[in-house]
C-alpha cells in the first residue's frame, strides 16, 4: 500500500468530525430558541418551566402571543410588503447589469462590474447613513428649487427600498451573470436565423435560461431584504420592518414572544427552501 493511503485514511476521521462540529455550532443556537418558545415563563433562557403555546396564542394581561400581537403582525408584514419590492427590483436592475457586463461592448465594462460590486464591501450602517444624507439633500434641493414635496426620499419604507436595492442587486447581477455566460449564443442565433424578433428569442430561449438564477436571486434578494438590519436603521421611519420592531423590544427586555417570531421566520425559511430544492429536483427529472 502507498503509505500516502495510510496516512491519509488515519485522519479520514477529521472531515466528517469537523462537518459534525459545524453544523452543532449552527443548528444548536437554533434549537435552543425554538425550544424556549414554548418554555411556561416569562423570560426567553433556561430553566425550563413546563410546555406552553402562549407565547403563540395568549391574550391576556400578562402575555400577548404572537398570533396576538398586532404590532408584530404588521411589522412582519411590512417585512414582507418591502422584501417583495426589493426582490422584483433586484432582479430587474440585476439582470440589466448582467446583460450589460455579458452581452455588450461599452467602453470601460470591467470599470462598470467593479462598482457594481463595491456596496457589498461597504458596512451597512455607512451605506444607509450615506444613502440617507444624499436622499435628504436632494429632496431639500427639490423642495427649495421646485416645490415639490419628495416625501419619498425621507426616512421610510420607499427609501429602506432604494437602500437595500442598492446592494442587494449586486447579488442578483452575479447570480444572473453566471447564468448568461454560461448560455451558448448560437441558440438565440439560430432562432434569429429563423425569422423570430428579438423579443421572441428573448421570451423562448433566453428567458426559460436563465429562470433558474432569477428564481434564486429573487429567492436571496427576499430573505436578505427580509432579515436585513444595519442599513434599514438608518433609513426606517414611522413604520418599522421587523428587524427594527425586534431590536426595539430586545433593548427594553426580551420575552418569549421573540422566539416564537423565530420559530415561524425558521419554519418560513425552511419552507421555502424545501419549497426550490423540490422544484429543481422536479426540473432536473423532466430534463
Amino acid at each position: 500500500m502507498i503509505p500516502s493511503l495510510r496516512a491519509q485514511s488515519r485522519w479520514r476521521w477529521l472531515l466528517p468530525a469537523y462537518a459534525g462540529l459545524f453544523f452543532v455550532f449552527v443548528l444548536l443556537p437554533l434549537a435552543v430558541v425554538a425550544v424556549f418558545a414554548f418554555n411556561d415563563a416569562p423570560h426567553p433562557t433556561p430553566p425550563w418551566q413546563g410546555a406552553t403555546l402562549d407565547w403563540f396564542v395568549a391574550a391576556r394581561d400578562d402575555r400577548v402571543g404572537l398570533l396576538r400581537d398586532a404590532a408584530l403582525l404588521r411589522a412582519l408584514g411590512v417585512s414582507a410588503w418591502v422584501a417583495f419590492w426589493v426582490a422584483l427590483l433586484s432582479v430587474l436592475v440585476g439582470t440589466c447589469n448582467a446583460w450589460l457586463l455579458e452581452r455588450t461592448q461599452v467602453p470601460g465594462r470591467s470599470l462598470l462590474g467593479l462598482l457594481s460590486l463595491a456596496p457589498l464591501v461597504i458596512p451597512g450602517v455607512v451605506l444607509g447613513i450615506s444613502i440617507l444624507a444624499f436622499a435628504s439633500r436632494v429632496a431639500h434641493l427639490l423642495e427649495s428649487w421646485l416645490g415639490w414635496q419628495a416625501d419619498w426620499l425621507r426616512p421610510g419604507l420607499p427609501l429602506v427600498i432604494l437602500g437595500q436595492v442598492c446592494y442587494i442587486a449586486s447579488i442578483a447581477t452575479l447570480t444572473v451573470a453566471a447564468r448568461l455566460k454560461r448560455m451558448d449564443r448560437t441558440w438565440e442565433e439560430a432562432a434569429l436565423d429563423l425569422g423570430a424578433s428579438r423579443w421572441a428569442t428573448w421570451w423562448t430561449i433566453t428567458f426559460p435560461y436563465l429562470r433558474p438564477a432569477l428564481s434564486a436571486a429573487a429567492a436571496m434578494a427576499f430573505l436578505m431584504s427580509f432579515e436585513n438590519f444595519n442599513t434599514t436603521l438608518m433609513l426606517v421611519g414611522s413604520e418599522p420592518p421587523l428587524t427594527i420592531l425586534m431590536y426595539g423590544r430586545m433593548r427594553e427586555g426580551s420575552t418569549p414572544v421573540l422566539n416564537a417570531v423565530s420559530v415561524l421566520l425558521m419554519l418560513g425559511s425552511g419552507l421555502l427552501a424545501l419549497g426550490w430544492w423540490w422544484r429543481a429536483a422536479r426540473r432536473r427529472d423532466l430534463e
